[in-house]
């Protein structure tokens, strides 16, 4: 039994949510909780996707059929992170602004979506980790 393909995208969110708290920790200048979630750099979702489609590319080859999937399934995911939650995110920012003033509201998140820098660094990061899962840990 091959462990590496539930382990993978496991260590890709780790590493990734490691990195983006350590980020924002360095940009704040203190522990940076309020920040954990959505948006920021590394990607975690671009790093979950990407760290299987690399694995399985890595392991079977570019022509096997779940690589193809994997790809695709990565396409979406990132797709979503780019376009569709960063606009989710820019409706919140404008609700929150029509709302200031106005009642008890709570102010919606406004961090949602990914930049395209945010992006291709969860990308390498799930890219690392799966080289890293398939090169250290080959008959996990």
């Amino acid at each position: 039994m091959d462990l590496s393909y539930l382990l993978t995208p496991f260590l890709a969110w780790l590493a990734a949510g490691s990195l983006k708290f350590a980020i924002n920790s360095l940009r704040a200048g203190q522990p940076a909780f309020g920040l954990i979630g959505y948006g920021g750099m590394p990607s975690n979702h671009s790093a979950i996707v990407s760290s299987m489609a690399v694995l399985i590319g890595l392991k079977h080859g570019i022509s096997h059929p779940a690589f193809g999937v994997a790809l695709a399934l990565a396409f979406v995911v990132i797709l979503d992170a780019a376009s569709l939650r960063r606009q989710v995110g820019r409706h919140a920012a404008a609700i929150n602004r029509l709302n200031r003033g106005h009642g008890d509201a709570l102010p919606l998140r406004e961090r949602m979506g990914h930049t395209r820098w945010e992006i291709l660094g969860g990308i390498a990061t799930g890219a690392l980790v799966a080289w890293l899962v398939a090169t250290w840990l080959p008959r996990l």
